[in-house]
């Protein structure tokens, strides 16, 4: 490893902690106030059963209810039924009183302790739809008993699907009718809300959504499920954003600009609902209770509804329930797939069109994940040998000019300016250029970094094992300690310390082919044990993938170096050097180093000449 190999390679490493510090960690303080739990007013029931909302000599709480609500006092009392709409994605329930959704459950997955996977219920996630009336009145749904109607059966966009409408009939020509609907094998339910013949009842004031969502606990690790948990939006305009995910204090925006979806999202699943045309504002907030270790964070949205929409039966929305599959996600509408963290810039792009697409290749044919990401090693591997290949040739060359460089040193015993200077004309004398072994390196830091957000984010590897690995997607425990380590944790990952071996075999053997001498040399040696405290708590499948990636390297230079002939090599610069021997050195950026070296030593010279 030569000097400017090291420096690149010391600079990617400290991008990484600082990357892996700032936009990896996971909240770890308590937030402000808490949220206070609303209390529903439904009461679950067995599917298609129903349940008496009042007890039955309550009358005078009913005719309070009934008054409060005016013209819709009629649909203060009733009783609430549980219907269910059902696919081989989801299962989803739905209750006649306010005529919402009170449960979700996806059928193909499990929460980490193996119990079945609800994504949405009552108690933990409420959406209430309130609107104004021309009396006055603040009308919510949920206080409204809906006559559901029996599952029907149609066809959406050529595929079969299955509805249910829940009407609430205000007077004679005066309803409201909320349109659930699923088509089969997908994630998306649609969603109606239309005011029939009530334009002499609504005030001209949006409809508004507020939805709460506390977001159960779905992950072992809640500390990683936190840090990727957050709220989501995106703009009518185009514009994605979102609250933070790894801030301690509680997060908020207003947004006065249409919005086109929000979405409550975890590190592995998301609940969302998306408008057809768009809400004409929204307001979002996240919190969390750092000691509650069943609740991830506490979402909140309350997002408005162009009346008009819901008068005119324009008012159509799709709710997602689903997983963070990037396949699934690109699908549902424009940028939803942002849903997924891939990285910015540059790495999502390196994770769409050539992560994804080689490991959804490979998860076609092979079912063991381990071996799928070996695979996936070599596939990189073979797209960056040439670099591999350029980078280590410019080691061994700069090998194979050390004596003259240890004798320029000893020249210039201790003239650091003066050594430099004259390293980088020896350089330019002899072909070399400096950086041609640091840019191979940088180049692949695109790759780098993508990894860094690929497996933490793999749906595909959670709740996959491999060997002692029972979770891919969270780090694995070999063995638990009986106390905690400041920055590593409690427990030992062996795929860590297997990356971390590998990582210090790897740089033993660059270090034989370089030139880097003194405290250079021990920084490389550090920074894998540095690595190892912070990869610690990182999913299995990045350390292993590391750690088979090191392995493959060292490989690739073994073979390399067995087939390059450093006396060639050496023969190749002396010829150069008799080519141009006499010549000006080219213009460039090495010329332009050089020649800011030798300034910097006259500078140093005339300095220690005036001193004296």
């Amino acid at each position: 490893m030569d000097r400017n190999s090291a420096i690149g390679m010391g600079l990617i490493a400290v991008i990484i902690l600082v990357y892996s510090i700032f936009f990896m960690k996971g909240p770890e303080q308590k937030t402000g106030p808490e949220t206070k739990k609303a209390t529903t007013a439904a009461t679950m029931a067995p599917d298609s059963s129903a349940v008496a909302s009042t007890p039955a000599d309550d009358s005078l709480a009913r005719a309070q209810r009934s008054s409060q609500l005016g013209e819709f006092g009629a649909l203060a009392t009733g009783q609430n039924q549980n219907l269910v709409l059902e696919n081989k994605e989801l299962k989803v329930t739905l209750g006649s009183q306010g005529g919402k959704v009170e449960e979700v459950v996806l059928k193909n997955y499990k929460t980490w302790d193996q119990k079945a996977l609800v994504l949405f219920d009552s108690k933990s996630s409420r959406q209430e739809f309130t609107f104004q009336t021309k009396s006055g009145r603040t009308i919510k749904l949920s206080d409204l008993f809906f006559q559901p109607s029996a599952v029907a059966n149609l066809t959406v966009k050529e595929k079969p699907a299955k509805a249910i409408t829940f009407t609430a009939q205000v007077a004679p020509g005066q309803s409201i009718e909320q349109v659930y609907t699923l088509q089969d094998d997908s994630y998306q339910v649609g969603y109606q809300l239309h005011f029939r013949g009530m334009e002499g009842v609504v005030a001209q004031q949006p409809v508004v959504l507020t939805w709460t969502d506390e977001l159960k606990r779905l992950e072992k690790d809640i500390k990683q499920n936190r840090n990727h948990s957050t709220l989501n939006y995106y703009t009518a305009e185009g514009s994605f954003d979102k609250l933070s995910a790894s801030s301690t204090d509680p997060e908020a925006e207003k947004l006065e600009e249409p919005v086109k979806w929000v979405a409550n999202k975890q590190n592995f699943f998301t609940a969302a609902i998306i408008a057809d045309n768009s809400f004409s504002d929204a307001e979002v907030s996240s919190t969390f209770k750092d000691e509650d270790t069943t609740q991830v964070k506490t979402l909140r949205s309350k997002l408005s509804i162009p009346v008009q929409d819901v008068l005119g039966g324009k008012g159509h929305f799709t709710y997602f329930f689903g997983p963070n599959d990037y396949d699934v996600l690109k699908r549902v509408t424009e940028d939803f797939d942002r849903n997924l963290e891939l990285g910015w810039g540059i790495f999502a792009y390196v994770n769409k069109y050539l992560i994804i697409p080689a490991f959804d290749f490979l998860e076609d044919f092979i079912g063991s994940y381990g071996i799928i990401i070996i695979l996936l090693v070599l596939y990189i591997k073979l797209l960056l040998s040439p670099l591999t290949y350029k980078s280590y040739i410019s080691m061994a060359k700069m090998k194979v000019l050390k004596p003259e460089i240890d004798a320029i040193k000893e020249k210039h015993d201790g003239d650091m300016q003066k050594t430099q200077a004259e390293t980088m004309a020896l350089y330019s004398k002899m072909g070399v250029n400096p950086m041609s072994g640091c840019i191979p390196m940088l180049l692949q830091m695109p790759i780098l970094f993508a990894m860094f957000n690929f497996f933490p984010n793999s749906i595909e590897l959670r709740q996959e094992p491999f060997l002692w690995a029972h979770d891919l997607s969270t780090y694995d425990v070999f063995a638990m300690l009986p106390f905690t380590i400041p920055f590593y944790g409690n427990h030992v990952s062996m795929f860590t310390l297997l990356m971390t071996a590998s990582t210090i075999l790897y740089t033993w053997s660059n270090n034989q082919v370089s030139t880097v001498q003194g405290p250079m040399k021990f920084y490389s040696y550090l920074m894998p044990i540095i690595f190892m405290f912070v990869l610690n708590s990182f999913p299995a499948g990045l350390s292993f993938y590391y750690f088979v990636s090191n392995i493959v390297t060292f490989g690739q230079q073994a073979l390399i170096r067995y087939f390059v002939d450093e006396g060639k090599i050496r023969k190749n610069l002396e010829d150069y050097q008799e080519k141009n021997k006499g010549k000006e050195p080219k213009g460039g950026f090495q010329k332009r180093i050089q020649d800011a070296m030798k300034a910097a030593a006259e500078q140093e010279a005339q300095r220690k000449k005036g001193a004296r």
